[in-house]
C-alpha cells in the first residue's frame, strides 16, 4: 500500500492574486449535474466504483429535485444585517425551521432515490427514511445540521444530509455575497456549517487564491492559504499526500490542532470538485489517520471513516 509522503512547505506564488471576492455563491441549478459528472469520471478503475456510481445517482437527483420546488423561506433584511452585524451567518443551520420547500424537497429525494442502483443495506436504510414520521425526520435533520448523526445510522441520514444540501444552496444563491463576513476560523459565513475541503482556485481576479468549499450550502469564502482552516493557526502546518500522487489533493495537517482538510489544486484542474474528490481521495484519509490526525472537514458521504 503507498505511503504518504515527507510533510512539506507550501510555495505560494506571489503578485497573481488581484483581490479575490471573500464569498462566492452557490449556482444549484448546475451545482450537482456538474458534480455527477465529476463522479462518474472518478469512477473509471476507482476502487470506489460503485459507491461513486451512486453518489452520482444521488447528485442528478438533486438537480431533478428542484424543478418547480417552491422558494424556500429566507430571513428578512433586517434579520440578515442584525446577523452581520454580530458577526452571525444569515442561514444559521443552528436556527433552522424546517419550511415547506425543504419538505417537498426530502419527498421528491426520496421519493427519485428508489431508482438508484444501490446495496440491500441502503435499500432497508432509504425504506426507513421514507417510512419515518415527522418527529423522526425532524430529528434526522437536527443530527445532520449538527454534524451528531449516529454512527449506528449513517446510512438513513444520508438522503437527509443530500436533501439538505439543496435547500441550504438554493437558500444561499440569492444571498449578497458582498454583504458576508468572516464567522469565525471553520465556519461558512452563509450558514455557519465546516468546510468539506479548501480549493486553490484559478478564477479571473482570483487566480492561485485559496478558497474553502462548505459541506452544507456550498458557498465558498476566501480564507488565506498556510493557515488551517479550522483552527486559523499558521504553525506547524504541513502538507501531505500518497506518495507519487500528482499532488492535486494533498492533506493540509495542523500540529496546533492536530487535524486536517483536504486541499484541491483546482487551478490545475478545474474539474476538481471539493465533495466528489474528497470522496474519492479516501486512501489519502486513511493513511493521514494513521499518523494520528483526525478529519476536521466534513462530508456526509464519508462519515464513520
Amino acid at each position: 500500500m503507498s505511503s504518504v509522503g515527507a510533510p512539506a512547505r507550501e510555495a505560494v506564488e506571489t503578485g497573481t492574486i488581484a483581490e479575490p471576492p471573500f464569498a462566492r455563491l452557490p449556482d444549484p441549478t448546475t451545482l450537482f449535474s456538474v458534480r455527477a459528472e465529476r463522479y462518474r469520471a472518478l469512477a473509471d478503475h476507482h476502487p470506489l466504483a460503485s459507491y461513486l456510481l451512486f453518489l452520482a445517482a444521488l447528485s442528478d437527483n438533486q438537480r431533478r429535485v428542484q424543478d418547480g420546488l417552491a422558494a424556500p423561506d429566507m430571513p428578512k433584511d433586517d434579520e440578515r444585517e442584525r446577523a452581520r452585524s454580530f458577526g452571525m451567518p444569515p442561514l444559521d443551520r443552528g436556527r433552522f425551521i424546517a419550511d415547506g420547500a425543504f419538505g417537498a424537497t426530502l419527498d421528491r429525494l426520496l421519493g427519485l432515490a428508489a431508482d438508484i442502483a444501490m446495496p440491500d443495506a441502503a435499500r432497508a436504510a432509504l425504506a426507513r427514511s421514507l417510512t419515518a414520521g415527522p418527529a423522526a425526520r425532524e430529528a434526522m435533520v437536527r443530527a445532520v445540521l449538527a454534524d451528531s448523526i449516529p454512527i449506528e445510522a449513517l446510512a438513513d441520514h444520508v438522503f437527509v444530509a443530500a436533501a439538505l444540501q439543496v435547500h441550504f444552496a438554493r437558500r444561499a444563491a440569492p444571498l449578497d455575497g458582498r454583504r458576508l463576513v468572516a464567522v469565525g476560523a471553520g465556519a461558512c459565513p452563509a450558514c455557519g456549517a465546516p468546510p468539506v475541503a479548501s480549493l486553490v482556485v484559478g478564477w479571473p481576479r482570483a487566480e492561485n487564491a485559496r478558497f474553502c468549499a462548505c459541506s452544507l450550502c456550498s458557498t465558498m469564502w476566501n480564507y488565506v492559504r498556510v493557515k488551517c482552516t479550522l483552527c486559523g493557526s499558521t504553525k506547524g502546518i504541513t502538507y501531505r499526500e500518497i506518495e507519487g500522487g500528482d499532488g492535486l489533493v494533498r492533506a493540509e495537517t495542523c500540529e496546533g490542532c492536530r487535524r486536517y482538510v483536504k486541499v484541491l489544486q483546482q487551478q490545475r484542474k478545474p474539474e476538481l470538485d471539493p465533495v466528489a474528490d474528497d470522496v474519492a481521495t479516501l486512501a489519502l484519509d486513511l493513511l493521514v489517520r494513521e499518523l494520528g490526525y483526525r478529519r476536521g472537514a466534513l462530508n456526509p458521504y464519508l462519515l464513520g471513516y
